[in-house]
């Protein structure tokens, strides 16, 4: 299984330092709290409190720091440590500084929490040469349309400016082969359109 997962794409050992573990809780939490700022001020600039409620930009977050960990274990772990940080500073802010427990809301955000570490590790392997690739860029840019667009019958409409800057973004994360790119962005495309996602979007 491993020399498999190597054709795809191979790592070597680095002197990763454990410090960077705390970094990127600190990261989430920083961005948990933030968002709930969004979310009480209702800031309409850009319609950022929105934004921030959507899931587009934490899944992108997230696809960011597993590729550019060094292996899949780390991205597990990276992507994990993230999650854990940006949900329960998100959910202790509303409970101690709002004054409510959005235990239902929450419950969404905290089972994509545990499988994220799964999915760190998968999401690892997009970046690649291999044509095994495509399977997985195509289902993660299936996810990221479904998320950062509304999909309808026959037609694709934008929802704001900051969604498809994230998707973009997205596109240019996963990039190492433009035909790989181009047959995952067609796939991803159409699998957009034949099962829709309407709650991924928030």
């Amino acid at each position: 299984m491993k020399d498999i997962l190597n054709k795809i794409r191979s790592y070597e050992k680095d002197n990763f330092k454990k410090i960077y573990y705390l970094i990127f809780l600190l990261f989430g939490i920083l961005l948990g709290i933030l968002s709930k700022l969004f979310d009480n001020k209702s800031i309409s600039f850009l319609d950022l409190n929105n934004f921030f409620s959507n899931m587009s930009i934490w899944l992108f977050i997230a696809l960011s720091i597993s590729i550019y960990s060094k292996t899949p274990k780390r991205a597990s772990i990276n992507v994990l440590l993230f999650f854990l940080g940006m949900t329960i500073s998100y959910h202790l802010y509303s409970i101690i500084f709002s004054g409510f427990n959005p235990l239902n809301y929450m419950i969404g955000w905290y089972i994509l929490t545990i499988i994220s570490p799964l999915l760190a590790y998968i999401c690892w392997y997009a970046k690649s040469n291999s044509y095994y690739s495509i399977i997985i860029n195509s289902l993660i840019l299936f996810v990221m349309i479904s998320s950062c667009f509304s999909i309808g019958m026959w037609y694709i409409s934008f929802r704001g400016i900051l969604y498809t800057i994230t998707f973009l973004a997205t596109l240019i994360v996963l990039y190492k082969d433009i035909k790989i790119e181009s047959i995952s962005l067609v796939i991803g495309i159409l699998l957009s359109f034949i099962i829709k996602l309407p709650l991924i979007g928030g």
